[in-house]
């Protein structure tokens, strides 16, 4: 019966979407559609109802059916903003985003799917609209601060982008004291003056107990920390170790010199690599990952857990696996000197970083060592001598592995792929979680020779199935949108950079020519993520169309099945077509109807594993500021907003100066130029400036961090060229046969395009396993854009914690100045009353006794 009412839909959404539609009644519609029987009527009905309450269609007041887009409306996703605006993602794919004012939000909140009318009076070239309908509630569980009263208590939300507290009755709290973390769900939305109400489902912990601050992320993501029993107990069931009738069909790769190289503290290892150089020069790369599709089945409990989470959760102090650690860590990990189950890619790679030939089969292999960056860095650069006498017999291939990275890195260069060589940092903490020193990430030839061979494997299978033409996976970076671009263009002019071209005809490869021209300038780490943000989001995709960023027409991700559920997927298709030589119309079909859900699903679930991500670091580096107070430090100046400055420190900490924290002159905000102007002295600041500044104050709950500058430093680079540096957005490359044409036809072996990356600065730069820091967009989906640094950029949609042009959200002024940093009271101190309760009071009091025969059923 789904199915059927699927069909219908499907069928009524291709009717309404004809050119020549015009809004029907349903006596019409079913004229059109040839219904004769009650029961067919009933079922149009139902449908056209449930289209309704979706959003997928609007009913007009005489009872006609039409798509929002044909009535002047559009349905999106609103994105919500601390100070009360937001933005609306339309469905619409390609369309912008519409701003949508305070006044016009219309009770709708962050996550929820809308209705909306597109005003007329929008202000310029952004378009502004009013909320008409919340269709869907994003989500009706959220987490915060439980705050007692007498006879009732209110929970305020961690969530800045929800401006709202929940009012809680006497018998909802669940037992909540003052100060716990709590989940609350949602029993009444606030309406007109009206508050929202709930009942409390979970206690965290207070929020001052160890570990309660990460927890609280998990649970405001609703990612979960623990497995469903019945998942733990079927990993239970899984064996620790291969058998022979495991090995049937495989071949057997045991005998053959294949290492690991990652993190020190990585416990997954889902890949494996060996490198020999043959006699004419070419190179044989063998890729090993491990099959973690022959134990997670399709449709099994474990398969359905992971789908779900689609993708680890890599946080300062812990990781949330995909799948349970029995497998991750045990059977599935490719561990040294044991026996483990692989899908392989072998490449030939000739002296150019063509692959020439290629294999994709099913093995066993035994790996010889388990490596670590760091050593095999030493090795090959230190040259350290008691590593290269423990690892005598390998050396020869890590050279050999040295070489043909390279090879691959230079055809990327001349291919146009774009390198964003961003600073990484990892937060160190103590027993208890609290973060006691940052440290730099450096990326050496060891980190990139892995992200080389795993990027040749991910566009050697792309486009080998793409080539098959049956249903897959893919891994897509769209063109950038040319306003943005153009915007960019504008921004580096600043710098002495003139990009000739518009920025819808743009190449790869003069973005990589602007990165060259700002290496080694102080302003190199700020104008990289400014072009980032110009960029669109990489995301998974049922059709091939290509990576910008990679300079590359195919692309997907088969390398790390154990963390990523598309990686698992892949896999599961490699069997299907290849292994078990299916291709027919039933199994081709059943997977083009999964692929467009399933490439949604991994990419929704990748971006909240990004934002949980931000957010754990943005806390952990607000908590080591927070004993910093009154300290001085040196910093670049990282972007420029209407409301103030923001800082960035050597260590990648970042701090906000507040426009009312600039007491010298009144400044303002020239946002072409993204300079900062003093109208009386005509002091300036621009991005790349190195400032003095001072730690002001440190909000946790925030996660927020405001400094004062104390004074400038020399500015280099401000001194214009004598002739800027000319680059040209659209060249003739016609004579780089490996270069970036932008079609599907007529490619083969030798022209395929190469091995592309950013300089392995991407998805699979893994970032020593465990650390996954997120260089680009490729590591978490897209812009690592901080998010809140103006209004346009979606209120803060990043990781600002809320930070707007007050500097604050709101409740920040709660903090206690006799606690300290970690939230213990001083000794002597005494609580004090609670600010705001005398305020509410008596409103809660009243609301308790109006609610109390209205108790909401819990759920």
């Amino acid at each position: 019966m789904k199915d059927q009412k699927d069909t219908l839909q499907s069928r009524l959404l291709d009717f309404f979407s004809e050119e020549e539609y015009k809004p029907l009644t349903v006596g019409e519609i079913e004229d059109v559609f040839g219904f004769k029987d009650a029961d067919e009527f009933k079922e149009l009905v139902k449908t056209l109802v449930r289209m309704e309450g979706q959003g997928l269609l609007v009913r007009s007041r005489s009872n006609r059916y039409g798509l929002p887009e044909r009535m002047n409306l559009l349905r999106g996703k609103f994105i919500g903003h601390a100070k009360g605006f937001g933005f609306v993602a339309p469905d619409i794919e390609g369309m912008d985003d519409v701003f949508i004012p305070p006044h016009e939000v219309n009770g709708a909140i962050n996550g929820d799917i809308v209705l909306i009318r597109v005003l007329k009076e929008s202000f310029g070239d952004r378009r502004e609209g009013t909320v008409t309908k919340v269709v869907e509630r994003g989500q009706t569980s959220f987490v915060g601060t439980f705050q007692a009263n007498r006879g009732f208590g209110f929970v305020v939300l961690d969530d800045k982008k929800l401006p709202m507290d929940i009012f809680i009755a006497k018998g909802d709290t669940l037992g909540a004291v003052d100060g716990h973390k709590v989940v609350v769900e949602i029993a009444t939305w606030p309406e007109d003056l009206k508050s929202a109400t709930g009942y409390i489902t979970k206690i965290l912990g207070h929020k001052n107990d160890p570990g309660v601050d990460i927890l609280s992320i998990l649970y405001k993501h609703d990612i979960p920390p623990e497995f469903p029993e019945e998942v733990v107990a079927a990993a239970q069931r899984v064996p620790d170790e291969i058998t022979e009738a495991d090995l049937e069909g495989r071949r057997d790769l045991r005998h053959e010199t294949i290492v690991t190289i990652d993190g020190a503290d990585a416990k997954d290892l889902d890949d494996a690599v060996t490198v020999t150089k043959n006699v004419d020069g070419t190179y044989k790369l063998g890729v090993h990952i491990a099959d973690v599709s022959y134990y997670v089945t399709q449709g099994s409990v474990i398969d359905i857990e992971a789908y779900d989470r689609a993708t680890s959760v890599y946080l300062t102090d812990r990781v949330i696996p995909m799948i349970p650690h029995r497998l991750s860590n045990g059977i599935c990990s490719l561990n040294p000197q044991v026996d483990r189950l692989v899908l392989s890619c072998e490449m030939i790679i000739d002296a150019n970083g063509n692959v020439i030939s290629h294999e994709i089969f099913q093995s066993v292999i035994k790996t010889t060592e388990r490596m670590t960056y760091r050593d095999v860095y030493k090795i090959l650069e230190e040259q350290d001598a008691e590593l290269i006498a423990r690892y005598e017999p390998l050396v020869p291939m890590f050279k050999h592995m040295a070489e043909l990275s390279n090879i691959l890195r230079t055809k990327r260069a001349m291919r146009g792929a774009i390198d964003f060589d961003f600073k990484e940092s990892k937060v160190i903490v103590d027993e208890d979680g609290w973060p006691v020193d940052i440290e730099i990430r450096e990326r050496t030839v060891a980190e990139k020779l892995i992200e080389d061979f795993m990027l040749a494997a991910n566009e050697t299978v792309a486009e080998h199935f793409h080539w098959m033409n049956v249903p897959f996976l893919y891994r897509i970076h769209e063109d950038p949108k040319p306003e943005k671009l153009q915007r960019f263009f504008e921004f580096v002019t600043n710098f002495g950079i003139l990009i000739k071209g518009t920025g819808n005809t743009v190449h790869p490869k003069a973005l990589q020519d602007v990165l060259k021209a700002i290496e080694g300038m102080p302003e190199e780490p700020v104008i990289s993520t400014m072009l980032l943000r110009s960029m669109q989001q990489a995301k998974y995709y049922p059709e091939s169309l290509g990576h910008f960023g990679l300079s590359t027409d195919f692309y997907t991700h088969f390398t790390s099945p154990i963390r990523r559920y598309p990686d698992l997927i892949v896999h599961r298709l490699i069997r299907t077509y290849l292994i078990n030589k299916d291709t027919s119309k039933e199994t081709v079909a059943q997977w083009s109807m999964a692929m467009d859900e399933i490439a949604d699903h991994t990419s929704e679930r990748e971006r909240r594993a990004v934002d949980a991500e931000r957010d754990t670091d943005a806390l952990k580096k607000a908590q080591y500021m927070s004993d910093k107070i009154g300290e001085e430090f040196e910093g670049i100046v990282s972007s420029i907003t209407n409301f103030g400055i923001f800082v960035e420190l050597p260590n990648t900490i970042e701090g906000l100066v507040h426009i009312s924290n600039m007491t010298d002159d009144y400044y303002r905000f020239d946002d072409r130029q993204m300079i900062m102007i003093g109208e009386r002295t005509n002091r300036q600041f621009r991005i790349g400036d190195e400032v003095t500044v001072r730690v002001a104050n440190v909000i946790i709950e925030e996660s927020s961090i405001d400094f004062e500058i104390v004074g400038m430093v020399t500015s280099y680079g401000r001194t214009r060229k004598a002739a800027p540096t000319v680059i040209h957005a659209r060249k003739n490359y016609s004579d780089n046969k490996d270069g970036r044409n932008g079609r599907k036809g007529g490619r083969n072996e030798e022209a395929r395009g190469g091995r592309g990356s950013r300089g392995g600065r991407n998805e699979e730069e893994r970032g020593g396993r465990g650390s996954r820091s997120g260089r680009n967009e490729e590591v978490r989906g897209g812009s690592v854009s901080r998010g809140g640094r103006n209004e346009e950029e979606r209120g803060g949609r990043g990781s600002r914690s809320g930070r707007n042009e007050e500097g604050r959200s709101g409740q920040g002024e709660r903090r206690e100045n006799d606690r300290d940093p970690r939230g213990r009271r001083k000794e002597g101190s005494s609580p004090g009353p609670k600010k705001g309760v005398k305020q509410k009071q008596k409103f809660y009091e009243g609301v308790a006794k109006k609610n109390k025969k209205k108790k909401p059923k819990r759920k």
